[in-house]
This record gives structure tokens, sequence and C-alpha cells, in this order.
């Protein structure tokens, strides 16, 4: 099979797994919105900061890296230090991610009252915590898969882990409300939990197979030797990923604040942050599961042109991919602003979320070509300009909270969410057109 059929087909595979993920937590986003409330669902994407913040210190990084070195080694024929590879990234995520878990669990309850400014948010921190140990697992063995270009076992296991969390949380609550018990959202960072355990064990499973069929012995020193291969590239990027996060986090935590100065209670501004981010982003964030699954596999794809020093191939690459992601986000725009009135109204059974959906809809277009064209930098090693990008979006973002918010109320922040995404898209478009022009001049990758 040539490249071009693997780069289609694990496309295409990923893109139905995404497109089954989400559809599943759409109608479970409905299920907590109904059940808990938007205060609660308010509640419960105020942690997602904290967890992206844990997640990223332990591995995302050296996830990419995983991915790019996977994709090189295979590219020379070192099928035995690929999977050396991964059972140091293994060790390396697992201790890190043991160790934000107990962090975790001791300061949870001032975490929730200093940084997130919600004390009921301290139980959900606490049962969040468990579930970093086992994304570990499951992220990084998903890198490896990614640099190997097999994405059935990726897209098993994401879908294992939404169906997992749905259930648990579905039949818990069911059989709870059948003898009398109500549960608060706290059910829902436990469903998390039991999603991520369970894809983590069927990732285990897959490498023990192969394990099985073709054993790999890593001894203690080509153990060693692969420690700094990965932790040292993965440590700037790991470092920009908690940097962005940190940032993430202030404009998760400034939201409901500065609603608070525009003139709404404490409560109806986390009533609206949860209809924004628990109702109306993942109706704008569902058809990205295409160019998702797209820009996880040219991370390792453009690592792997970019070793063959095949300029051509991999600005042709970029050329296509941005204008199917154009063309993509395009009818996206058409179809959730026309539709997204009846969206909110019918299936949130909530107005504002119909409101939301509209004036989203026109991020799209920007917004599913901006997360292709940033996975393809990262995959050039060019991970300081990500970051430089990806801050600046975010400061475009934050200076709208802060001094758009108080003026004009939540559109304060929409604005400056478009303006943001605007200039993300037009960064990138500027990092390829110096890449061409310095193609055209060299026979190498700058």
């Amino acid at each position: 099979m040539s490249r071009k059929s693997m780069l289609i087909r694990g496309t295409l595979i990923l893109t139905l797994a995404g497109i089954a993920t989400r559809v599943l937590g759409f109608f479970y986003r409905i299920f907590l919105s109904q059940t808990f409330g938007a205060r609660a669902v308010g509640v419960y994407q105020l942690v997602f900061p904290v967890y992206a913040l844990g997640f990223s210190l332990s591995c995302a990084g050296i996830q990419q890296i995983l991915s790019r070195l996977t994709a090189k080694y295979l590219a020379q024929g070192k099928e035995k230090e690929a999977r050396e590879l991964l059972s140091c990234g293994l060790f390396l995520t697992v201790s890190i991610s043991v160790v934000l878990t107990l962090l975790l669990q001791n300061y949870a309850d001032q975490a929730a009252r200093v940084l997130l400014q919600e004390p009921d948010a301290g139980r959900l921190l606490l049962l969040l915590s468990y579930a970093f140990p086992f994304a570990a697992v499951h992220s990084c063995i998903c890198g490896y898969y990614y640099g190997r270009k097999r994405t059935g076992i990726p897209a098993l296991s994401q879908l294992l882990e939404q169906m997992v969390r749905i259930s648990a949380v579905c039949l818990i609550f069911c059989l709870g409300a059948a003898g009398g018990t109500r549960f608060g959202i706290s059910l829902a960072v436990a469903g998390m939990i039991a999603g991520e355990c369970s894809s983590s064990f069927f990732c285990l499973y897959q490498i023990k197979k192969e394990d099985r069929k073709d054993p790999v012995k890593v001894s203690p020193s080509s153990f060693i030797r692969h420690i700094p291969l990965l932790l040292f590239p993965a440590l700037p990027l790991t470092g920009s990923r908690v940097l962005l996060h940190v940032f993430q986090s202030i404009e998760a935590i400034s939201i409901p604040l500065k609603l608070q100065d525009s003139g709404m209670a404490r409560p109806e501004a986390l009533a609206l942050y949860g209809v924004l981010t628990g109702m109306a982003l993942p109706c704008i964030l569902f058809p990205s599961a295409l160019t998702g699954a797209a820009s996880s596999l040219l991370l390792p794809e453009v690592a792997r042109l970019q070793a063959m020093e095949k300029e051509r191939t991999f600005l042709t690459l970029v050329k296509n991919a941005t204008c199917l992601c154009i063309a993509l986000g395009s009818l996206c725009c058409f179809f959730l602003f026309f539709l997204g009135q009846w969206i909110g109204t019918v299936l949130f059974q909530d107005r504002l979320a119909g409101e939301l959906i509209q004036a989203l809809s026109f991020l799209c277009p920007f917004l599913y070509t901006n997360n292709t064209l940033i996975s393809m930098i990262n995959g050039t090693g060019k991970t300081g300009l990500t970051f430089a990008i990806h801050l600046l979006g975010l400061v475009v973002r934050i200076l709208g909270i802060f001094f758009l918010i108080p003026l004009a109320g939540i559109r304060g922040y929409l604005w400056g969410l478009l303006a943001s995404q605007i200039l993300t898209f037009l960064a990138c478009l500027l990092v390829f057109y110096r890449e061409r022009r310095n193609s055209s001049s060299s026979n190498g990758f700058t």
C-alpha cells in the first residue's frame, strides 16, 4: 500500500471513530445539561483546564516526540529502536503522571478555591487526579501507533473510552434514580476515569499481544540511551504546552468572573459558561473529527517527508490539506448558522445555546484549518513557532475577556475568539509562505 493510500485510510479510520465518538458525546452533553443543569455543567467545565494542564505536563510533549521518532525510525528500518522508544516513553509518562496525581489529591481544595475560585470544584479535582496515569498510558501508546500509521488501535481506544464513560455514567445514574439516590456532577468525572482506565488497558493489551508475536527485550543500556532522545526534545514542547495551558486556564477561569463584572450574578455567570463550553462549543467542534484525524496523521507524515527531504511533496500536502479544511469549515459554518437555533432549542432545550452556536459558526473555516496547519508545523520540528502562534491567539482571547466582556457581555469574548482564530490562520500561512520561498532557493528544509 502506498504512503498516500495509508494516509487516506488512516484518516478515514480515525474520522469514522471520531464521528462516532462525537455523536455519542453530543447526546451525552444533552444528557448532562438536562440532568444536572447549566450551572453544574459550568462547574464541571471549570476543571478541564486543570486536567489539560496535568496532561500536558505528563505526556503531551512526549507523545508528539514519540510519534515523530517512531515514524523516523521506521522510515530508516529501525523497528527494534521504535519499540524500545515506546517502553521508555511509557516509563517517563506514567512516572510523571503518578506524581501529579499525588499532588492534586493533596491540594485539590486549595486549587479549587484559589485557582478556580469555585469551592464546589474541589471534589471534582480530587476525583479527576485518578485519571492521569491511565491517560498517560493511553496517550503514549496512541502516539506510537500514529507514528506507525496504524490508526485502528487509537481509533478503537478512543471509541471504547467514550462508550465506557457514557455507559458508566448513565447506568449508575439510572440505578441510583431507581433506588432513590441522587448523584451530582461528580458522577461525570467518575465516568472520565472509567473511560480512561478502559482505553489504557485496551492499548496495553494490544502491545502485549504484539510482544508475544515479536518480543523485543529492552536492555538497561538502550533504555537509558533513549531517555534523552525523548526527554530533551519534549522538554521545550512540554514547557510551551504547559505555558499555553496556564493561559488557557486563565481564560477559562476569567470568563465567569468577568461576566460578573458585566452585571451578572455568580450562578448566572456559571450557567452561561456552562452553556458556552458544555453545549455551544462542542457543537462547533463536532465536525473537527475529520480535521483532528488528519492532523494526528499529518504530523508523522511531515516528519517522514522532512527526513527524506521531499520539499515539493510536503508543500503540496500543505496546500491540499488547507483547501480541504477551508471547504469543510465553510460548509459547517453555513449549516450551523442556519440550524443553530433549532439545535439549541430542540436538542439542548436552551434558546441561548442556539444563539451562541449561530455566533460561533463563523469560527469553523479558521478553527478546522488552524488545527491541521499547526500539526504540520509541529511535524517539521518548529515547535517554537507553534508555541508563538498559540500564544498570540490566547493573548487576543484573554484581552477580549478582560476588556470586552465587561462592556459587551459574552459577545465581547466571541469577538476576541474570532479575532484570535483569524490571526492564527494568517500566522500559519505566513510560516508556510516562507517555507515555500526557502524551498525554492535551497535543497533542504529550513
